[in-house]
């Protein structure tokens, strides 16, 4: 980006704002649930043409939540990708209609019209995220299936979020090793290990909904810091991590998302300068 010259000892380092100069690590991803920016979140941002482009000058990736509700058409996937820079990379809900109402079964016609549509955003496609109802129980039939059928149609990474105690249990593993699906890490977690990212996939997936209420409050400095540390240890060039600010309803998603950005990006800088490393061990930001 214009006016930023990197040291040489952050070869693992992009830019990740013009106006700030902060730097996150280039296997580290963090965003928030949808592009809307709250007027007093502006200066935080850049100008832009749309609200995507402006979200794109500080943000790096997007969940699509919106894809959960509605279908949207490949040329609308398609204008969105042209929105952004090369670089950032969009992550896309399954529809409701798949995980909520049809729970799995019989999709291969729903699959197919969901994966010929986010084809439009070409290169821009971070990979895929399967919520599933809370009252969803695990069986291996059905999973097996399902997942079957979603990897004959896309290539890109897949992250489940189970909301039910019976996708924790350890025979869910050759599910997920089977499949290459990664398991979310999420908070709140309806259990402890629903906290941290399992299973097996091209990446490591973290969505934050708020805490204690869900959607609607924000996240301290200590969770915060706790989250930069467990994002850094993680995250690797063949598994990159991920994490996207699901507490929109109160407006904290972009503000966490920043403060965290900002965590990241200095406790990595410093590990790095400490510890120089070869620029061929890492990544560039245009990898998923």
């Amino acid at each position: 980006m214009r006016g930023l010259a990197l040291p040489p000892w952050c070869s693992a380092i992009v830019p990740m704002h013009e106006s700030t100069g902060e730097y996150t690590p280039a296997n580290v991803r963090i965003g928030c649930a949808g592009w809307s920016i709250l007027s007093r979140h502006g200066a935080h941002f850049d100008a832009g043409e749309s609200h995507l482009a402006r979200y794109a000058t500080r943000f790096d990736m997007v969940e699509i939540n919106s894809s959960f509700y509605r279908p949207h058409a490949f040329a609308t996937y398609a204008r969105w990708a042209a929105a952004v820079p090369p670089g950032f990379r969009f992550s896309v809900k399954l529809p409701k209609s798949i995980t909520h109402e049809a729970r799995l079964h019989a999709v291969g016609g729903l699959l197919s019209g969901f994966a010929e549509s986010i084809a439009g955003l070409g290169n821009r496609l971070g990979g895929v995220l399967v919520q599933l109802p809370p009252s969803l129980a695990f069986d291996a039939r059905t999973a097996d299936t399902f997942f079957a059928m979603l990897r004959r149609r896309i290539s890109v990474p897949v992250a489940c979020e189970p909301r039910h105690a019976s996708w924790f249990e350890p025979r869910v593993d050759a599910t997920w090793q089977r499949h290459d699906v990664s398991r979310v890490a999420a908070d709140p977690a309806i259990l402890p290990q629903a906290a941290l990212p399992g299973g097996k996939g091209g990446w490591s997936y973290w969505r934050w909904h708020g805490s204690p209420r869900m959607y609607y409050d924000a996240y301290g400095p200590g969770r915060l810091a706790d989250l930069a540390s467990g994002l850094i240890g993680i995250a690797s060039p063949r598994r990159p991590a991920w994490c996207i600010f699901d507490n929109t309803a109160g407006g904290h998603a972009i503000a966490d998302a920043v403060q965290l950005q900002q965590l990241v990006g200095s406790r990595s800088a410093a590990r790095a300068k400490a510890k120089p490393r070869a620029a061929g061990d890492f990544v560039s930001k245009s990898s998923p």
